[in-house]
């Protein structure tokens, strides 16, 4: 089994040094649809002109330009995967404070739980970040590896989040232009999928697919415009599972309920007859 479970969960945490500019900020929400079709509009020009810059909660995913969970990930030791046989399946995040417009942060990685699901395993991937002040974010991703489970271990979490059934408090469409991946992936996801046919089609995918990172950044950004008045501080934490595929050049639905301090996000592809894209996402926010 090329999942050596016990070192991987016994492995020492692997530290890095990080650091950030305004402009790897800029070139992030870029990557995320910032700008758009209303490039001078002062509401975008929040997230592009480094006079007024706002860093959206996302880029903590990014930032650095590091490996993101996926491929980070399969770095990890005990665990020997081939990358076309790995799909982001869930990111939650957590900020502990707003993230400045540049900065340097100390990283702490490791795998945090290893599940069997059967015909696939679940990698679960923490990281927590921290500067001089201390810490910044805490994230998790869930890396879902096809054909590499059956060996009798723990299953994991199974809980699915029940539907929302009533009428969404808002709804708005974003298009997800036709060279977004190639954007995306210059803040440090060069994971071929989404860039190389060949690579897809050997994963599975007739066509390169877009980062379910920058679904996850393009959803959180039309909640904080649309909810909280654009307002990047007020977001506590984000968390989402990845239970479709986003072609570039699509249109995304994003239906959005408010809650107590919470905002439910749902996300479909209308060009497939709103076949879902994001289950179950929870914004916790002041």
């Amino acid at each position: 089994m090329p999942i050596d479970v016990r070192t991987a969960l016994t492995a020492p945490p692997r530290t890095a040094g990080i650091s950030w500019t305004a402009k790897d900020v800029i070139l992030y929400h870029l990557g995320v649809g910032a700008g758009g079709s209303a490039a001078t509009d002062p509401a975008e020009l929040r997230y592009t002109l480094e006079t007024r810059l706002h860093v959206l909660p996302g880029f903590a995913a990014v930032a650095g330009a590091g490996s993101p969970g996926v491929t980070a990930a399969l770095t990890m030791p005990g665990i020997d995967v081939d990358l076309a046989r790995a799909l982001h399946a869930g990111q939650s995040l957590t900020l502990h404070r707003p993230l400045p417009t540049e900065g340097a942060a100390t990283t702490t990685a490791r795998i945090d739980a290893v599940y069997d699901k059967g015909n696939a395993a679940v990698l679960v991937m923490r990281t927590e970040a921290a500067d001089a002040d201390g810490p910044l974010w805490t994230d998790e991703a869930w890396v879902h590896l096809r054909g590499e489970g059956g060996w009798g271990g723990d299953r994991g979490p199974s809980v699915r989040p029940v539907p929302e059934t009533g009428r969404p408090d808002r709804t708005v469409e974003r298009t997800v232009r036709e060279d977004q991946a190639l954007l995306y992936r210059l803040s440090g996801d060069w994971n071929p999928l989404h860039a190389d046919p060949e690579f897809a089609r050997r994963a599975g995918f007739d066509r390169p697919v877009l980062h379910g990172l920058c679904t996850y950044g393009m959803t959180l950004k039309a909640v904080v415009d649309t909810l909280l008045d654009g307002d990047v501080t007020r977001v506590r934490s984000c968390a989402t599972r990845f239970t479709g595929i986003v072609h570039p050049g699509e249109t995304l639905r994003i239906r959005m309920w408010r809650g107590d301090g919470e905002a439910r996000v749902a996300v479909t592809a209308v060009d497939r007859d709103d076949a879902p894209v994001l289950d179950g996402m929870t914004v916790a926010h002041a």
